[in-house]
């Protein structure tokens, strides 16, 4: 019989059905911890929703107080001041025609696409592109802003978007092993209340099911969301 490794030995002690504190869910991936890479904590949240209905789709944006650790690419659309502005926020590639061409021709290594609302009928053209990659600017989610300056730096800063998948869930990382626990908490709870804020009109019953805080190679840990007010 193969000898089972600390990490395999660890989970196996972990009970399936427990229900973690957020303080002693961060301890338990923590010890589960690769030696090799800084791990990113995720969050699972299943919600009591059916995104195929438009009254029920849960999106939005938030910004997380400690960052994410991760660095983000960021494309602007904008002509002349609004150019050099997210240029000098530190937006990672500005155009017009020019990068909408770059984008057809396959180039879409950015985590967040900025626009001003002027460069709307460029951007349109990109549609079919864009929105299957989630990555088409929305007004609704703050990317398309005639302050790009400010959208440029949020982005960078620790803005991240949430969406929900079409089983109901929103999953997205919360930042790194390497982070403080205190660190990792406040961006817990600025994503979820976050998500519990953006409840639809649509959904009903049980809006948050279950909460599992996770790591690259960790885990799920279930996480008691009576911790999360509003749940």
């Amino acid at each position: 019989m193969a000898k089972l490794t600390k990490n395999q030995k660890l989970r196996a002690e972990l009970d399936s059905e427990k229900l973690y504190g957020v303080d002693d869910a961060i301890k338990t991936l923590r010890e589960h911890a690769s030696k090799k890479f800084d791990e990113t904590v995720e969050i699972a949240m299943n919600l009591g929703v059916d995104p195929r209905h438009a009254d029920q789709m849960v999106r939005g944006m938030v910004s997380l107080p400690s960052g994410t650790g991760k660095d983000v690419k960021v494309a602007v659309f904008a002509r002349g001041d609004n150019a050099d502005k997210a240029t000098a926020a530190g937006a990672d590639k500005v155009g017009a025609e020019d990068l909408m061409e770059d984008m057809q021709a396959g180039n879409l290594d950015y985590d967040r696409i900025i626009a001003t609302p002027d460069m709307m009928g460029v951007v349109g053209r990109l549609g079919k592109v864009l929105g299957p990659k989630g990555l088409m600017p929305n007004p609704k989610l703050g990317t398309v802003t005639p302050n790009v300056e400010q959208a440029v730096k949020d982005a960078k800063g620790g803005q991240v978007e949430f969406r929900v998948e079409k089983m109901g869930i929103v999953h997205t990382g919360i930042g790194k092993l390497s982070f403080s626990d205190d660190a990792l908490k406040a961006n817990f709870e600025a994503l979820t209340q976050a998500i519990v804020k953006a409840k639809p009109t649509g959904a009903k019953g049980k809006y948050v099911k279950k909460v599992t805080l996770t790591s690259t190679m960790g885990p799920g840990v279930k996480i008691d969301f009576a911790e999360i007010e509003g749940a």
